[in-house]
């Protein structure tokens, strides 16, 4: 009697299951919405999910379900939600009507995860204005002229030891040089820590930095339970960053904090910013050192991993098309000559050829392949198809804009797949103006760091290529492959590169170069 009960309650059970599921994948068939089914509970994302293939390639897949359509539907596991394709539609959302759709779905679990959890990106409502709007100032001209100097020390001292490496050695995989370099840019720009990562391979801030941005399978799956299953999370203890991590981040700043109070230092630096700002918020509204940490956290995160990334894709680009390559290096010499060696912020910043070349990578190699917004105010968006209904979005529904989709739509960029910086050479801001370049997001939500990052990347590029060439070996694949591993973009066997100094170097940078000295 009991095994018949047992079966007829298992029956019940998976019948219930069949039909929620059912009901939940017809969600847009309802609606009159065109999507991409995926697998039931795991989602249109289910092949990036178990690295079938990358996620920039479900992401393009998803975009094209549809060509024809202002937005389609798909499964984030089983959340319906919407992929934007149309290009004023996704300014209308991010710009124009950005108070119905302000937040980020985001780590929301502060007990576990404070440094996700606190930080910028995941900050919602009034509370992600006010932290916004106080670190803003972090980003202006004159504070990006003052860490200049910092980067610009750094970077020679990469450039210098990149042209200096001895015959035998110089196979090189880029990815570990450059994210050293963001490392020590991130620690004296951020943290007001020095630290050379080439003289000391094994130091805590990179060792620790290397860690926590690291997504490899599990960590990536663990992301998506933490980010999609909180409770379940919960449940299972599963956290993205070790608590170790997360008290050398916060010793950090503690430290640094007492150690500039107690000395009465001041540095041109996201960290004073915060500093200054102790007894005057108010109430409930002041930065504690847990904050401060995830502010200097996520700045860190995105600089670390996203910008060195950056920097990979532009210098194989670069690389592997040698006639761009030399078109890179006049302009850099021609550069160094008028101004004798002392490159100063504005050079840089007047550069057309080496804008171009950083743009076009981040159009060819976005970093974030998708952004989502949570609708924070009821919705109306216009039918998907000509003949359909309005689609009435609720508060807590989300969408996302597939930048890679849009990026690589030749609607919008001729010959997608083809880089060519001449497209943002003449007159870059028609394209950062038509809502078709979507690298750092739009409106008041973009990346608050993307004046940072440019300048971060671009000053780089300029000591490295002004004293060295970058030449294909046996190792660098061509054409590019991405990793499946994870959901950051990356190449699948890394950024192999031969480093040989220029025969012709720049007069002014001989010396440099050469006897060790300074520019």
């Amino acid at each position: 009697m009991i095994e018949a009960w047992s079966v007829i309650l298992a029956l019940v059970v998976s019948l219930a299951t069949y039909y929620y599921l059912k009901k939940k994948q017809s969600y847009f068939d309802v609606r009159g919405i065109p999507h991409y089914k995926g697998l039931p509970v795991l989602g249109t994302m289910w092949k990036a999910v178990f690295q079938r293939v990358t996620f920039a390639e479900s992401i393009l897949e998803l975009y094209n379900v549809r060509k024809d359509a202002k937005y389609v539907g798909f499964y984030d596991f089983l959340t319906p939600a919407i992929a934007i394709r149309d290009i004023e539609l996704v300014k209308n959302i991010t710009v124009k009507y950005f108070d119905h759709f302000q937040d980020h779905e985001s780590i929301q679990s502060e007990a576990t995860e404070p440094l996700f959890s606190k930080n910028l990106f995941a900050l919602r409502g009034e509370r992600w204005k006010e932290v916004r709007t106080l670190l803003s100032p972090a980003f202006t001209s004159s504070k990006m002229k003052a860490m200049y100097k910092l980067m610009h020390e750094c970077a020679e001292r990469y450039g210098d030891f990149l042209a200096t490496i001895p015959e035998g050695e110089r196979c090189l995989e880029l990815k570990d040089v450059f994210t050293r370099y963001t490392n020590d840019v991130i620690a004296t720009c951020a943290f007001g820590v020095n630290v050379d990562s080439m003289a000391d391979r094994d130091n805590k801030f990179y060792l620790n930095g290397r860690e926590a941005t690291s997504f490899g399978r599990l960590k990536s799956l663990k992301f998506f339970i933490v980010l999609n299953m909180p409770y379940l999370a919960h449940l299972l203890g599963i956290k993205l960053i070790s608590p170790v991590i997360d008290e050398f981040f916060k010793d950090i700043v503690a430290s640094t904090i007492k150690a500039r109070d107690e000395n009465g230092i001041v540095r041109p630096d996201m960290l004073q910013l915060m500093m200054d700002t102790r007894g005057k918020l108010g109430p409930g509204k002041e930065l504690t050192i847990e904050d401060m940490t995830a502010q200097a956290f996520i700045f860190f995160f995105g600089g670390f991993e996203s910008t060195s990334t950056l920097m990979c894709f532009a210098a194989y680009e670069v690389g592997v098309n040698p006639e761009i390559q030399t078109r890179l290096q006049e302009e850099i010499d021609e550069v160094l000559e008028n101004s004798n060696g002392k490159v100063s912020y504005e050079a840089i910043n007047d550069m057309k050829y080496l804008d171009a070349v950083v743009n076009e990578a981040l159009r060819i190699h976005p970093v974030v392949v998708a952004v989502d917004r949570t609708c924070t105010k009821p919705f109306e968006l216009p039918p998907a198809l000509p003949g359909g209904k309005p689609y009435h979005m609720k508060k807590g529904e989300y969408l996302w804009i597939p930048i890679y989709g849009i990026q690589y739509d030749p609607q919008h960029f001729e010959e997608p797949h083809k880089f060519n910086p001449d497209r943002f050479f003449d007159d870059p801001k028609r394209i950062m103006n038509s809502g078709t370049f979507l690298s750092f997001g739009m409106g008041p939500r973009m990346c608050i760091g993307n004046r940072f990052a440019l300048m971060e990347a671009k000053v780089l590029l300029f000591n490295v290529f002004a004293r060295c060439n970058l030449k294909p070996n046996s190792k660098t694949t061509i054409p590019m492959e991405l990793s499946k591993k994870g959901f950051q973009m990356t190449a699948k066997d890394g950024f192999w590169f031969d480093v040989e100094p220029r025969k012709t170097v720049c007069p002014v940078l001989v010396n440099s170069v050469y006897n060790g000295t300074s520019t």
